[in-house]
């Protein structure tokens, strides 16, 4: 993705389901979970590089002994950081008491973070000052273990002002507005309660308190817990949570927006927001790799038995289809052809903005993403020339000389967009910062037919154009191309996303500013001011959360009219090539991925009511020029 965005974060989590001596006898070391943990989060970094927390919680310890430990980090390489830290706390206590290093119980209560459950988080902050306070894991701790809730997702809630109401309403007084402390409290709101009520029926027993406890632990009903406090979220959210007491849980939004994923052995339970991270981890095959059903929870016990129940009706399965298209790991092997698939299937697109001239055009892709989705391109300009060769041999009489010249052409294909990634734009002043913003990307020069080829760039997506227009497409026309094609893996990006991405203000979008420029060349700006009005009118009734207002100015242009607008926006003055972009369409899009089709920021079709009150706020702030997100 040429336009850097912030996004997903990322979760793990760790039920370990023997004692720490049988992770030490058949594998070599204490550390086990420890070192799984690391490895599932460094093989997520990828979804988040703001921070990371890992938290962890050791079952059924005695009073005086901590059992909940927690680690965040804001520093560079955090993952490093904190695990970097833990390993120095086991290496000290080692060396102070090295006749005790080979005592699996006395390392066990002694050594932070050598527990039964972990935890761990990496954060992409969508707002808020990025400090370690605002990293997950966030802890909720009592001197009742069965009441101490420590949880991290990857989430946005739409309506977080209707969430802290409810909080105020069951008579808390939460120290902070935002979805992550809400979630937090409401979730624990409900495991107080649960513990009380179960408190007070077994206080009719004839039990004492200490044995109520452990009764409390046993028989927490934490499918409850989840369904009372999650039956009112509006959002995307998978979100990982630990009890004091050992009880651990993943629960999933009923659309599934999030990803959420799950494998079981007689050893470990193990949750993650990406399936290649618990391959490489554990060393398993994919279809060992579960998903979790939209919402569903899956829940592990005290004992560490696993459980996937429902705790919100599930609806229509919307799963973000940008996980497909950039954010996850490419690695994984349905991600992989899917991407090959986005590629291949904007051959026909492709050909015709070439005239189906592939001697003269040179197929490259803008670093590094988008090189899968350019060999499935690759693929199908092949199936073409393939086509093409048996068309030529089978209906015309051919020379020796013309057959050879037929079997032997093949596509250009050439790297021609470099990245160079030491070069930082820290300069503050606006034309020098542009001016370097210019020579972030680089290309290889000489291998363009000066005034004669066509250079076709594919990138994942556009999304604010920023990056083709001061750089890349300058950068290409340095070569005297004869025209520029961009194409994008993705649809237009004409709506803001609440649901995780970073993409909340609508003038960011250039699909938006080309939706303007059209209303203007147009002369129909003042439908602007009546989407406003509607908008306006509609706040406080249930039609602002039901009515996409601003698909109707969307809907007075083609998908085409559109894409040549952003060709006009992203062409600086001083380039000389013609400039074109192609862009998915959302038809071809579901084709390559099937199983997710979350396309709100493309289609406006938000799967929440609270999405579509983000788009019409997001319009509104648009209009009165707030630059605030709307969510």
């Amino acid at each position: 993705m040429s336009d850097a965005i912030k996004h997903e974060c990322g979760i793990a989590l760790i039920r370990l389901r023997k004692p720490i001596g049988y992770y030490t006898e058949k594998y070599g070391t204490p550390m086990y979970g420890i070192n799984k943990l690391y490895l599932l989060m460094q093989k997520q970094h990828n979804r988040g590089q703001d921070g990371a927390g890992v938290a962890s919680i050791k079952i059924n310890t005695l009073p005086g002994i901590d059992y909940i430990s927690r680690f965040r980090s804001v520093k560079t390489r955090a993952i490093d950081n904190i695990f970097g830290k833990i390993g120095k706390e086991y290496k000290d206590l080692v060396e102070q008491q090295p006749d005790r290093a080979d005592d699996m119980e006395w390392l066990w209560e002694n050594m932070p973070f050598l527990g039964d459950v972990y935890l761990g988080h990496l954060r992409y902050g969508t707002h808020g000052i990025n400090s370690v306070d605002n990293c997950h894991p966030m802890v909720r701790e009592n001197n009742w273990r069965s009441r101490s809730l420590a949880v991290a997702g990857n989430f946005n809630m739409t309506n977080v002002d209707e969430q802290f109401q409810k909080l105020l309403e069951l008579g808390q007084h939460p120290k902070h507005k935002s979805d992550t402390v809400t979630v937090l409290e409401k979730i624990g709101h409900f495991l107080d309660e649960e513990n009380q009520m179960l408190f007070d029926e077994f206080k009719k027993g004839d039990y004492t308190n200490k044995e109520i406890t452990s009764l409390i632990e046993q028989n927490l009903n934490l499918r409850r817990v989840l369904k009372r406090a999650g039956k009112d979220f509006d959002g995307g959210y998978a979100m990982a949570g630990l009890t004091g007491y050992g009880a651990a849980f993943l629960m999933r939004d009923p659309n599934g927006i999030r990803p959420a994923y799950y494998y079981i052995d007689d050893e470990v339970v193990v949750m993650a927001s990406e399936k290649p991270a618990i391959k490489t981890a554990f060393g398993i095959d994919y279809s060992e790799i579960k998903e979790v059903t939209p919402g569903h929870a899956l829940i592990v016990d005290k004992a560490g038995n696993p459980e996937l129940v429902e705790v919100t009706e599930p609806r229509e399965k919307l799963s973000c289809s940008f996980e497909r298209i950039y954010f996850s790991r490419g690695n994984d092997p349905e991600i992989y052809n899917e991407r090959k698939n986005m590629g291949k299937l904007l051959c026909p697109q492709i050909l015709d903005a070439i005239n189906y001239d592939l001697k003269n055009t040179v197929f490259s892709y803008i670093p590094n993403t988008a090189e899968t989705s350019w060999l499935g391109m690759m693929k199908g300009i092949e199936n073409h020339l393939r086509e093409y060769r048996k068309k030529e041999i089978l209906n015309k009489d051919l020379t020796e000389e013309q057959l050879d010249e037929i079997l032997q052409f093949k596509p250009r294909a050439e790297k021609l967009v470099i990245k160079d990634a030491k070069l930082r734009t820290f300069i503050t002043d606006n034309d020098s910062r542009d001016d370097l913003v210019t020579h972030v990307y680089d290309t290889t020069y000489e291998v363009v037919k000066k005034g004669v080829d066509t250079l076709v760039v594919l990138d994942d997506s556009i999304v604010r154009g920023t990056t083709l227009e001061k750089s890349i497409i300058k950068m290409l026309d340095k070569l005297e191309p004869k025209k520029i094609i961009i194409v994008s893996c993705a649809p237009q990006i004409r709506y803001p996303d609440c649901y995780g991405i970073d993409m909340s203000r609508m003038k960011e979008f250039v699909a938006f500013r080309a939706l303007l420029g059209l209303l203007e060349d147009r002369g129909q700006l003042y439908k602007m001011e009546e989407t406003y009005d509607k908008c306006l009118a509609a706040v406080g009734t249930p039609a602002f959360r039901e009515t996409n207002f601003v698909q109707e100015l969307y809907g007075l242009f083609t998908h085409y009219e559109l894409s040549d607008k952003v060709a006009e926006i992203v062409k600086a003055p001083d380039v000389k090539a013609e400039v074109q972009v192609i862009y998915q369409t959302i038809e071809d899009l579901h084709q390559a991925c099937p199983n997710h089709k979350g396309d709100w920021y493309f289609t406006g079709n938000y799967p929440t009511p609270g999405g579509t009150g983000v788009v019409n706020r997001a319009f509104m702030n648009f209009m009165e020029n707030k630059l605030v997100r709307a969510y």
